[in-house]
């Protein structure tokens, strides 16, 4: 008999169970400048469907794996096959928990990277940047003008 071991934020989560790790291009603005980094992080199944069918993707490979090789007790340790510079996204433990949980519910998923195997066939494409720091500034002149007849009664 095997014992499963738990994490504490994630009772129903496993070290067993299956996820998907991928090496995202992004970009982090400072002082006006764009700057290229890598970044690991977890996708989740319905990500993985629908890049998997050729839409444009800032992965540039998955990894598909279980839990404990990527989270051991509250220590990350980032998989070989990733470069040294990559790091973990903001958040990456609850994503990844978040992301394992939705394996569980859509099993065929699994069937896309067989567990402990790389997938490098994605539509790679940096044309849309993922800015990290994005910040959204609104202002006035997106309020959209309403024609004057819009709240009179006819």
């Amino acid at each position: 008999m095997t014992i499963a071991i738990s994490y504490p934020n994630a009772p129903d989560l496993t070290a067993d169970d299956y996820i998907v790790i991928g090496l995202a291009t992004c970009f982090v603005k400072e002082d006006g400048e764009v700057h290229q980094v890598e970044v690991i992080e977890p996708i989740p199944s319905a990500a993985l469907e629908a890049v998997m069918k050729g839409i444009p993707t800032s992965y540039k490979f998955a990894w598909a794996t279980n839990l404990a090789s990527v989270l051991n007790g509250d220590t990350l340790s980032a998989p070989a096959s990733f470069p040294e510079s990559a790091q973990f996204a903001d958040e990456f433990v609850p994503r990844l928990f978040a992301a394992a949980r939705t394996y569980k519910r859509r099993e065929i998923t699994k069937s896309l990277i067989p567990l402990g195997t790389t997938y490098t066939e994605f539509n790679y494409s940096t044309e849309r940047k993922r800015v990290l720091n994005a910040a959204r500034v609104v202002t006035k002149e997106d309020n959209v003008k309403q024609h004057s007849h819009t709240h009179k009664v006819l």
